[in-house]
């Protein structure tokens, strides 16, 4: 693998699988990177999206980072009900449960995410 890999936002691969969602596209930024060391995410959310799945990482312990690259992004998590816009970042324990809808615009988001103490494994 070589030492240094550079790609731009519309050179990864979108999943096509059997659980892709309206409204969503979704890639595997690290793997297309070689990132071994946690999971980074892409997810473009298109306007009006209220498919993203609502979920939590009690079964894994994963943390994960959120960040706004463009549009804007509603976070539902608990009794948090957050407008996150470009340049935001927000931190999600493993617990808790969340997930972004949109509305008149579409946003993206970059995910972060790893397993304190534990060694991240690739999907």
């Amino acid at each position: 693998m070589a030492s240094v890999t550079v790609k731009r936002l519309g050179q990864f691969d979108f999943y096509q699988g059997p659980h892709m969602k309206e409204g969503i596209h979704f890639c595997y930024a690290g793997k297309g990177l070689g990132v071994t060391a946690w999971g980074m995410n892409v997810l473009e959310l298109g306007p009006h999206c209220t498919s993203y799945p609502e979920h939590d990482h009690v079964g894994d312990g994963q943390e994960e980072v959120y960040v706004v690259l463009k549009g804007v992004a509603h976070l539902r998590a608990g009794d948090v009900n957050e407008r996150l816009e470009a340049g935001s970042f927000v931190r999600v324990s493993p617990e808790q449960r969340r997930m972004f809808v949109t509305q008149d615009e579409g946003a993206t988001l970059l995910a972060l995410g790893a397993t304190p103490g534990k060694a991240y494994q690739a999907r």
